[in-house]
């Protein structure tokens, strides 16, 4: 960096119990983002990532969660993580950027000379000190991380063009109805304190319409646009599009692997993303055994330290236990997240499966899907406290929370 002493802020948009009712029925009692991916909150994954920026000063959560659903895990990370962790409760919806610019003062508090803005939904390696280097180097007020997708799913996300040379951001549209580019926003930027002047014009010139539609009542003003609030700022719309082009904005392509979590089958296909990360940066987190002390583990798993596991059952590839999880004999565990305090019994089979908090799985019974993480019930889901009696199968199926299952079931929503 330029100096030593220039410090950086990170801004993490956590969103709010409007915003994650694709992620029902296991967002009903926890908020999304401390939903576990690989045995970890899945906040807690880009968290860690900003622990390595260089001269990181203090980490902002922006949602709309009331302050105690997040007290206990900020207190908690910033004790680990030796971080400054505060989490920053939104009046009213003020837009992606609009959010950044409410709370301005405090994320400016530090003075820093770079702020980094993260999605908390978005699943990917965060080559966060990569991308600083960067974003130094072009000497723009922005850079945003950006990857190559298949045509066919490119609209589904902001799509841009970009200098193949000086990597500027040229063009960028928010998921277009015609191909634009295999190139997409990835939801993960860093900017410098000028981006605050850029929403601030945005307002200023939205609120100079407004006086002037009420002086003139001039009706082709009148648009989705023009009904916003001056202080709701949509950072893809009303900042990159607009400054794309102008030489203050650049891409920072990643050729690691990125998702987005915007539902529970695609939870499980991150959590088998960030396990198979762990054995780069975090192999200590990875559970190990060979059947004779300890279960077999296949592949890449998580066992949480309180957990019980009888030595003969088998685990993995792709699971996670977390807390209190307690693993019958002859139990058989592939690509799965099993939640707190559940109980799977004897010769009992889990296969690409969320299994909800306090559930019970009866002996010689199966739960599984085809594990097709795109489709509504491409995985099975129990929520909290479902029972599942002895010797019932249920397959391609969403159970809500506090059922019991007597009979077998398939693709079935049991409500």
């Amino acid at each position: 960096m330029e100096s030593s002493g220039e410090k950086v802020v990170a801004v993490i948009m956590v969103g709010g119990p409007t915003k994650g009712t694709r992620f029902r029925p296991l967002s009903f009692n926890t908020p999304k983002p401390l939903f576990p991916l690989a045995g970890q909150a899945m906040v807690h994954h880009p968290i860690s990532a900003c622990k390595k920026i260089p001269n990181l000063a203090q980490i902002f959560l922006i949602g709309f969660y009331e302050e105690r659903e997040f007290a206990l895990y900020v207190s908690s990370i910033s004790n680990e993580l030796r971080v400054p962790v505060r989490y920053l409760k939104e009046d009213k919806p003020h837009g992606s950027a609009g959010g950044i610019y409410y709370f301005r003062d405090l994320i400016m508090e530090d003075g820093p000379s770079h702020i980094f803005l993260l999605n908390c939904d978005v699943c990917c390696s965060f080559p966060l000190p990569d991308m600083l280097e960067a974003h130094i180097k072009y000497g723009g007020m922005g850079t945003m991380l950006v990857i190559k997708v298949s045509a066919e799913s490119a609209n589904e996300f902001g799509e841009l063009v970009a200098d193949p040379v000086t990597k500027e951001l040229l063009h960028y549209t928010e998921k277009p109805e015609t191909f634009v580019s295999d190139l997409i926003n990835c939801g993960v930027y860093v900017f410098t304190p000028d981006v605050f002047n850029a929403i601030e014009d945005v307002s200023s010139h939205r609120e100079g319409r407004a006086n002037l539609r009420r002086v003139s009542s001039f009706e082709a003003l009148q648009s989705a646009t023009r009904n916003l609030p001056t202080d709701f700022v949509r950072l893809d719309q009303d900042i990159l599009s607009p400054l794309a082009g102008k030489k203050q904005l650049y891409t920072y392509e990643t050729m690691d692997f990125w998702e987005q979590i915007k539902t529970p089958g695609m939870s499980l296909k991150c959590s088998s993303l960030y396990l198979s990360q762990f054995r780069f940066t975090s192999s200590h987190l990875l559970a190990s055994g060979d059947g004779i002390k300890n279960a077999t583990i296949v592949g890449d798993v998580y066992i949480h330290p309180s957990a019980k596991v009888h030595p003969s059952a088998k685990i993995g590839p792709n699971v996670s236990l977390s807390a209190n999880v307690r693993i019958g004999a002859g139990v058989r565990l592939i690509s799965c997240i099993v939640l707190d305090d559940v109980e799977i019994k004897e010769n009992a089979v889990v296969i690409h499966s969320i299994v909800g908090w306090k559930s019970s799985i009866g002996k010689w019974s199966r739960v599984q899907a085809e594990g097709d993480y795109n489709a509504k019930l491409g995985i099975t889901i129990l929520g909290e406290a479902v029972t599942v009696e002895d010797e019932v199968v249920v397959i391609n199926s969403i159970v809500l929370p506090n059922k019991t299952l007597n009979v077998s079931v398939q693709e079935e929503i049991i409500l």
